[in-house]
C-alpha cells in the first residue's frame, strides 16, 4: 500500500428536496453568483425555477450561463470567463451532470488566469488561484460533484483533455434522487458505466497490499450492477437511484483511490472517441473497458480473478485462475450489453480507419503512452481499438 494524503471535502446535502437548501448553503460563500446550467430538461423540469426561487430567498444574485452540451466546449468556457470577469462574479453554482460542472470548473480556474483558459488542459498552466464551485446534481455518472477534475472538449483541435486540482473540488454538492426519474434509460445505463469504469480505473492497479479499498471497490461495482437493473425496470425506484447516485460520487471523490495508483488508460483512450464522435462518454467506456481487459488480463491473472470471483459471483477455479479471469470479462461485457449500451465500436458508429489516428492521440498526452496498469504504446492501443470493433 503506498503512503497518501486524502482530503474530500464538499459537503453532501443528500435527499428529497435536497436542491431547495442550495440558496442558504450559496449564500455562505457568495452573494452574486453564475448560474450555469444545461438549461433544457432542468429548465423544462421546473428545477432552475426551484433553484432560482431558493437563490432569491437567500438574497443571492445570479447571472446565467445555459447551454453546456455533453463533452462540454471550451468555447462556452470562453464566454463564461468573459461573463465572470464583465459581471464580477466569484462563485459559480452548476445545475446538471458532469457536463455541466466540468464546464463550471474551467470557468472557475480560467477567471483569474491571464492567459487562455486551455492552457491548463495542455498543461502550459498551473492552477494557483481558482473561484469556488457548487452544484446541484441531475446525472449521477462522473462524479465530478465531489472530484478535482474537470473534462473539456476543443472542437477547433478535436481534443478532449483533463485536468485536475484540489483548488476545483465542489464547495457543496446538493444531491437529490428524485431528480434522476426522469432520465432516459440510455441515459441511466451510461452513467452507471461511467460510474463502474471509475472504480475499475482504480481497482486494476501493480500496487500489493490493498485488501481494504480493493473491498470498497468491489462494494462500490456491486451495488451499481445490484441497483441498475432495478431502474432500468422502475425509473422511480427512489431506493436503487440512491444507491447509484451516492455510488457515483464515492467513485470519485478518491477515497477508494487510496494508497494505490490507477490506471486511467481506458479513460484516455476513450477520450478520442468522444472528441472525435462526440459520444456519450459511458457508452463509449463500454465498448473500451472489455476490450482493454481483454487485451491486457494476462499481466495479472490473479487480480483479473479475483474481479470475477468477488464483483461477478464466478466461481473460483484455483487450478486455472485464467478461466475464472476470462469469464469475468465476459461478464461485464454482457452486464454492460443487457443494460443498452454498445459494446463495439461498430455500434457507436466509428469506422476502423480512424483507430490509427485516435491511438496516437491517446498517447500524445502521456509522452507515448497511456495507463499505468500497462503502459499501452499506440500499437497497443491500436490493438485494444480492434478488438471493440468486433
Amino acid at each position: 500500500m503506498n503512503d497518501f494524503s486524502f482530503s474530500s471535502p464538499t459537503k453532501i446535502i443528500f435527499g428529497r428536496g435536497a436542491e431547495l437548501r442550495v440558496g442558504e448553503e450559496t449564500a455562505v460563500f457568495s452573494k452574486r453568483i453564475l448560474l450555469h446550467s444545461g438549461g433544457g430538461s432542468a429548465e423544462r423540469s421546473g428545477l432552475m425555477d426551484r433553484v432560482r426561487s431558493s437563490l432569491r430567498a437567500a438574497g443571492v444574485e445570479w447571472v446565467e450561463l445555459a447551454g453546456v452540451k455533453p463533452n462540454p466546449r471550451v468555447d462556452l468556457v470562453r464566454e463564461g470567463v468573459a461573463l465572470c470577469r464583465k459581471e464580477g462574479l466569484d462563485f459559480i453554482l452548476a445545475v446538471g451532470g458532469g457536463s455541466v460542472i466540468d464546464s463550471a470548473k474551467a470557468i472557475a480556474l480560467g477567471v483569474r488566469y491571464g492567459g487562455d483558459v486551455w492552457d491548463f488542459y495542455e498543461y502550459r498552466a498551473k492552477a494557483e488561484s481558482a473561484l469556488g464551485v457548487a452544484v446541484v446534481l441531475t446525472i449521477p455518472a462522473a462524479g465530478s460533484e465531489s472530484s478535482t477534475s474537470t473534462v473539456i472538449s476543443n472542437g477547433e483541435l478535436a481534443l478532449k483533455r483533463g485536468f485536475s486540482s484540489e483548488l476545483l473540488r465542489p464547495r457543496f454538492a446538493c444531491m437529490n434522487p428524485e431528480l434522476t426519474f426522469t432520465l432516459p434509460a440510455y441515459q441511466t445505463a451510461c452513467g452507471a458505466a461511467d460510474i463502474m469504469a471509475h472504480v475499475m480505473e482504480r481497482y486494476f492497479t501493480n500496487v500489493r497490499n490493498v485488501g481494504f479499498t480493493d473491498r470498497l471497490c468491489e462494494a462500490t461495482l456491486k451495488t451499481v450492477i445490484d441497483s441498475l437493473p432495478r431502474v432500468l425496470a422502475d425509473p422511480e425506484d427512489y431506493d436503487a437511484r440512491s444507491q447509484i447516485m451516492w455510488a457515483g460520487s464515492v467513485a470519485h471523490n478518491d477515497l477508494l483511490g487510496t494508497g494505490r495508483e490507477g490506471c486511467w488508460g481506458s479513460h484516455g483512450i476513450e477520450h478520442e472517441l468522444s472528441a472525435l464522435y462526440d459520444v456519450a462518454h459511458g457508452a463509449g467506456l463500454a465498448a473500451v473497458f472489455p476490450a482493454w481487459m481483454k487485451y491486457v488480463w494476462s499481466h495479472d491473472i490473479p487480480r483479473f480473478a479475483r474481479f470475477a470471483t468477488e464483483v461477478w459471483g464466478v466461481e473460483a477455479d484455483w487450478e486455472h485462475p485464467e478461466r475464472a479471469a476470462l469469464e469475468g470479462i465476459r461478464r461485464l461485457e454482457a452486464f454492460f450489453a443487457a443494460s443498452g449500451l454498445p459494446v463495439t465500436l461498430a455500434e457507436l458508429g466509428i469506422p476502423r480507419d480512424r483507430i490509427p489516428e485516435m491511438a496516437e492521440k491517446a498517447v500524445a498526452k502521456g509522452g507515448g503512452t497511456v495507463g499505468n496498469f500497462v503502459k499501452l504504446s499506440s500499437s497497443d492501443v491500436e490493438r485494444i481499438l480492434e478488438l471493440a470493433s468486433s
